[in-house]
């Protein structure tokens, strides 16, 4: 084990359009043997195959506790905010507590915020360039349930804070009435017959469910281009991508059309395009949120969880997800979610820990937004202690072999009949994944194993690790990406170099907004946790947005107003 800081940066060829389109068939072809040993060369692989890594595998991050949960639960009704905890300074994005106030004072109804964002959903997606946030909204249904809320709320029996507020949920998850796609043109070929237990508990505080979101397909890229439901673009430049693969997730919230939207993370895919999109992400620990009803893509790196418009927002999304359920054996080792503490509004004696080269890897608008950020944390009582984590190269590739692996082994039931009608870019990674020996997928999990001891030997010294989310702020789209896609995988790297860890180790992290480039674009900032400890992230997010002044989006639809 060295403690050298050894994370690269990776040089790929870029391919788009017809060069795209025959490199794939070369890849998938009976030559396409010849071709990946030079990539996986370049990509760090054959380095991997050559580490001696004498640890166990470790199949899932799971991080026990003392007993199994035995029945279902939740963040404690008592411990939820009842009202903002802070108001951003800047743009204001309404809120939850927004639209509960509005129907509570009788200014608006469900039934009208229903029919206001149901043509915003048409007009946004006839707009050019098209949002293609959302992809699927069933008037009927969105109807109906309005109608149902706006009927509580003249009986003065509210279900909760939610009810009425339209919340949407990425593409992955199910959904009563809707297909499932996961971003692709052949799957959910029927609705779903039961919701997600994400989803059900939204249903059942009220949520009004708008639709399903936009997403990177498969969720097998990290910029949110899909060549089957169109490129889904950035509120504050529709030039510019996303991030992926909860794109169309981030993308309504911070055009106004929900102040919460449930996202799905296995390697970054929350917190990437919250980041890129100006907004709040948080990837709970490994097993926090119960992934019943999820399409199984990658099941030891993956996590649901929320993507909000405000600190408060997302911690009441979490407060709503989280918690044991007894359809998901994997969530059944947490203790009791809380939000203890979350909304203290200082950092004294927080230990915030910072790995400088691993912080620094970045571009330069970036970093220097962050380390405005840090001094911010350290005029409200926090404490930044310099810290090291070996071995980050290690991560990156075990990271990849995993998610892949998985991807590949979940759609190889379909691959036979339907791998050509994937995108040119999934195509190419499925190829490129069933490259992957056993070996490999086994090595990756000794390695997990590893990497697992090293971020919680870091973190006996600190309470949060902080980084920057991405690399880079969100790069403009190419004109030859449209509209079939492109491989860039030396920006995909940039993009992932800090997210990818906490799936690999199942610790819970969280992005927000921490400042802009120049050029108005969102630059967001990451800490990961503590197994468990959600409450503490939720805690520095909000002091985070105490520090920072929002931006408007370019694309913004005020629904309340």
């Amino acid at each position: 084990m060295s403690n050298e800081y050894d994370l690269k940066s990776v040089k790929l060829p870029y391919l788009s359009g017809g060069l795209l389109r025959l490199f794939v068939s070369l890849v998938e072809g009976p030559f396409g043997g010849l071709l990946t040993p030079s990539l996986f060369e370049s990509a760090g692989v054959n380095w991997l195959r050559k580490q001696i890594i004498d640890e166990a595998p470790t199949p899932q991050p799971i991080h026990f506790t003392g007993s199994l949960a035995d029945k279902d639960s939740a963040v404690p009704q008592t411990e939820l905010p009842h009202a903002p905890i802070i108001e951003s300074r800047g743009f204001h994005f309404a809120t939850v507590f927004d639209y509960a106030k509005a129907y509570r004072e009788g200014t608006t109804t469900p039934d009208e915020v229903a029919k206001k964002i149901l043509d915003v959903i048409e007009s946004s997606n006839a707009a050019k360039p098209a949002l293609r946030a959302v992809v699927a909204s069933y008037r009927n249904d969105v109807i109906w349930q309005a109608r149902e809320s706006t009927l509580r709320h003249k009986a003065g029996k509210p279900l909760s804070i939610f009810d009425g507020v339209p919340i949407a949920v990425k593409d992955e998850v199910d959904m009563i009435g809707y297909p499932t796609t996961v971003g692709t043109a052949f799957l959910g070929t029927e609705p779903a017959q039961e919701d997600s237990t994400v989803v059900a508990r939204m249903r059942a505080a009220g949520a009004l469910l708008i639709g399903k979101t936009n997403m990177h397909e498969i969720g097998i890229g990290v910029t949110g281009l899909n060549p089957h439901h169109g490129a889904a673009r950035n509120p504050y430049n529709p030039k510019h991508f996303t991030g992926g693969s909860s794109s169309g997730s981030a993308a309504a919230v911070a055009a106004g059309l929900v102040p919460i939207a449930i996202g799905a993370d296995g390697g970054g895919s929350i917190r990437i395009p919250s980041s890129f999109c100006g907004v709040f992400g948080l990837k709970p620990t490994y097993g926090r949120v119960s992934e019943h009803g999820a399409f199984p893509l990658d099941w030891s790196v993956a996590h649901l969880g929320p993507i909000a418009a405000t600190a408060t927002d997302m911690a009441l999304g979490y407060a709503v997800m989280a918690g044991a359920d007894l359809q998901d054996p994997n969530s059944l080792h947490q203790p009791a979610p809380t939000l203890t503490g979350w909304d203290e509004l200082h950092l004294r004696k927080i230990k915030l820990g910072v790995y400088k080269r691993w912080f620094d890897h970045a571009d330069k608008e970036v970093v220097e937004a962050c380390n405005t950020m840090l001094k911010r944390f350290e005029d409200m009582g926090a404490e930044i202690h310099e810290i090291t984590i070996p071995e980050l190269e290690l991560n990156r590739i075990a990271h990849t072999i995993l998610i892949v692996s998985e991807m590949v082994q979940a759609m190889s039931y379909t691959y036979k009949k339907h791998h050509r009608e994937h995108g040119l870019d999934v195509r190419l990674n499925l190829a490129l994944g069933r490259a992957f020996s056993a070996q490999d997928y086994v090595t990756a999990q000794r390695a997990r194993t590893r990497i697992m001891k090293n971020f919680d030997n870091a973190l006996k010294e600190v309470d949060m690790i902080l980084t920057p989310a991405t690399g880079i702020a969100a790069p403009p789209i190419p004109r030859g990406a449209l509209p079939y896609g492109n491989s860039d995988l030396t920006t995909t790297v940039e993009i992932m170099r800090f997210v990818s860890a906490a799936n690999t180790t199942g610790l819970p992290a969280v992005s927000f907004p921490a400042g802009y480039t120049k050029n108005g674009l969102p630059i967001g900032m990451q800490a990961i946790g503590r197994a468990w400890q959600e409450n503490l992230l939720l805690r520095l997010a909000l002091n985070a947005e105490q520090a920072i002044e929002r931006l408007e989006p370019q694309v913004h639809y005020p629904i309340l107003s």
